[in-house]
């Protein structure tokens, strides 16, 4: 393995800087990760993934960039698991990544010896049915609430504009309905086998695009008979495959890619230690 301190890569345009916890030197801290995630002062991205291998086990720590902990990321898991395969962490084709809301069984696809794509088993989807609609700005969203390991609010109905996003997002993610805050996404079905959606992430806020957010788009209008099982779920920064079962397991596949390696420089090192 090369001697890096990080790498950074994205899943259609959701970008993370990947650290291996016990290479990097610095113990993460939300103030640490913020200023590593700041576009103009660090090395800028939508999170980081603090990676711990030990004996074939790999834990995955999901940072988002205000310094809070995120319980899972779609995009972030594939990115994780290429980072695996292509930095020499182990040769097999699937192997778990152990998050803080259990294991997910990802199997990578290779070609001219790098990981172009991923499979993400990401179990259950379960939907809060005491929750159908929502108060905001004086009348009611019509929404789906679901878990696929964090927390996510689906909207029908509503323009599927940035405009409305940036409108909507903030608002229902800070709602009064979810203390711990939420993800939160305009679904427009487009066919039984094809959705678009735009997202707004909790911690993050516009992102080009979300694994646990298309799978949960995926799962909502599944379950409210809108499309079949196999879903393309089309995002701004590209699309991902979303297999729906009976039972709402779901599996997720799409791309990954690596945009470059690096090493801290002695300046930006010194300033992360200056901070709590």
């Amino acid at each position: 393995m090369i001697d890096l301190d990080f790498v950074k890569s994205h899943g259609l345009g959701n970008d993370y800087v990947v650290v291996d916890a016990m290479r990097f030197g610095i113990t993460l801290t939300p103030e640490r990760v913020r200023l590593l995630c700041h576009r103009h002062l660090g090395l800028g991205s939508d999170g980081i993934l603090e990676v711990t291998a030990s004996d074939d086990r790999f834990l995955v720590r999901i940072w988002n960039p205000d310094g809070s902990l995120a319980e899972r990321s779609g995009n972030g898991l594939r990115i994780v698991a290429k980072f695996l395969s292509d930095h020499g962490y182990t040769d097999e084709a699937a192997f778990s990544l152990e998050t803080v809301v259990g294991p997910v069984r990802t199997e990578v696809y290779r070609a001219d010896g790098r990981v172009e794509a991923v499979r993400l088993e990401m179990g259950r989807a379960a939907i809060d049915r005491a929750v159908t609609s929502l108060p905001a700005r004086g009348r009611k969203l019509d929404v789906t609430v679901v878990s696929v390991g964090n927390p996510h609010c689906v909207i029908f109905g509503e323009p599927h504009t940035r405009k409305q996003l940036f409108d909507l997002g903030p608002l229902v993610e800070n709602h009064v309905q979810f203390p711990a805050r939420i993800n939160v996404q305009l679904a427009e079905v487009e066919s039984r086998r094809r959705v678009r959606a735009l997202v707004w992430e909790r911690g993050a806020g516009h992102t080009l695009a979300s694994g646990t957010s298309a799978c949960a788009v995926a799962a909502a209008c599944f379950d409210r008979g809108l499309v079949g099982s196999d879903v393309t779920v089309v995002m701004e920064g590209g699309q991902l495959e979303v297999e729906v079962a009976k039972d709402l397991s779901i599996i997720m596949t799409g791309p990954v890619e690596e945009v470059f390696e690096g090493v801290l420089s002695p300046d930006l090192r010194r300033r992360l230690t200056e901070v709590q």
